[in-house]
């Protein structure tokens, strides 16, 4: 069967707003909706019809398919509408809401067991720390299921009890005109049992509250940012459900001669200018101790120089960084007579002009 045009069925233009689409929509449902017309399999096909035009002309991205291609596009794209009334509830539940002031009785479900809360834990390590990897001992507050009553609630030889209020349902009802309300139980709290006699240990909610050391290998290579997660080492889960997750992330401290970036590091080594001018061979720190560095003779101001393999090593490959190491060519504030001679004689060799050191003195009296 030919399916008709979503704009047909709410009635509005190509051009309508969202608020327009979504008022349309409203009047619809309310007109359509199953309870004001209890057997009537026409107005149940108009309200599931009316639906799926909304949820098309409500998203941009199914709109915008729509308008290009029509059915077939979304078809193309994997959208089949809405199988049954509850699908349809539950996503327009705020339309509902807004309609009848509670949400619809369509939905009813007793609460189930739930994953428990994820943990975070934030670690600092040094540069070292993350360059050979290391192994940490955290100790975690969570809580966790109480050995006395294995996560129950109830005391030792007991257990929980069909709620008598709402008949394990977890929901209560009431008829209001057309529809029918459901809200939460108050006896059970949407659980549909209830616990008569509550584990001594946890007062009947299942958890206690507990600190656990853990062990955590940090691999070599990790940086800021860096995120590890430990399955299970979260709270503990309601209703039996399994723990949430632990979730560590890495910050590196700053270091006082190392500079990181990425997989490499960076250092600053001062020389003075006559051994740029003449090359020499000088130490310099790594993480693994110190290394021979050869200067090159007529080495220039700010040249780096790279040593490969010491960095950090790579994370999820082999190898491993390099050092880059920045020269910075020290002058000598003072000289001693002897090494302001053989300097001018250098600047004379070299034709360079100078200060003449008597006239520098005569002018610097001349001021005061």
């Amino acid at each position: 069967m030919t399916k008709r045009d979503y704009y047909e069925i709410l009635g509005v233009p190509r051009s309508a707003t969202p608020d327009e689409i979504k008022k349309a929509y409203r009047q619809l449902a309310l007109k359509f909706h199953p309870d004001r017309n209890p057997g009537d399999k026409s107005a149940e096909a108009n309200f599931k019809e009316a639906a799926e035009a909304y949820e098309v002309l409500r998203d941009p991205n199914k709109k915008h398919l729509y308008d290009q291609y029509g059915h077939e596009g979304l078809t193309g794209a994997g959208f089949q509408g809405f199988q049954n009334f509850d699908d349809i509830f539950s996503s327009f539940s705020d339309i509902f809401g807004e309609m009848f002031g509670f949400s619809s009785g369509r939905r009813t479900s007793r609460r189930r067991p739930t994953k428990g809360s994820d943990l975070r834990y934030d670690a600092e390590i040094t540069l070292e720390e993350a360059a050979k990897g290391t192994e940490m001992e955290l100790e975690i507050p969570r809580t966790a299921t109480c050995d006395g009553c294995n996560g129950t609630g109830a005391e030792a030889g007991t257990s929980a009890e069909r709620c008598t209020s709402c008949g394990g349902k977890g929901q209560v009802y009431r008829t209001q005109g057309f529809f029918t309300i459901s809200t939460t139980c108050g006896d059970c709290r949407g659980a549909g049992q209830v616990i008569k006699k509550p584990c001594k240990s946890c007062k009947g909610s299942g958890h206690i509250v507990q600190r656990k050391l853990l062990k955590v290998k940090i691999p070599a290579g990790v940086d800021t940012g860096a995120t590890m997660r430990l399955t299970g080492e979260g709270e503990a889960g309601e209703l039996g459900g399994p723990p949430g997750d632990l979730y560590v992330f890495i910050t590196l401290t700053a270091h006082d001669t190392f500079v990181r970036q990425g997989d490499d590091l960076y250092i600053e080594v001062p020389i003075t200018f006559v051994q740029a001018a003449l090359g020499t061979t000088i130490k310099v720190p790594t993480l693994d101790g110190e290394a021979d560095l050869e200067i090159r003779p007529g080495t220039q101001p700010s040249e780096i120089y790279t040593i490969k393999g010491k960095g950090i090593k790579h994370l999820r490959q082999g190898g491993q960084g390099s050092l880059h190491v920045g020269l910075k060519v020290e002058i000598p504030k003072k000289l001693s007579k002897e090494q302001e001679e053989l300097l001018r004689k250098f600047a004379d060799l070299s034709r360079d002009e100078v200060n003449d050191s008597c006239k520098s003195r005569k002018k610097l009296f001349g001021r005061f």
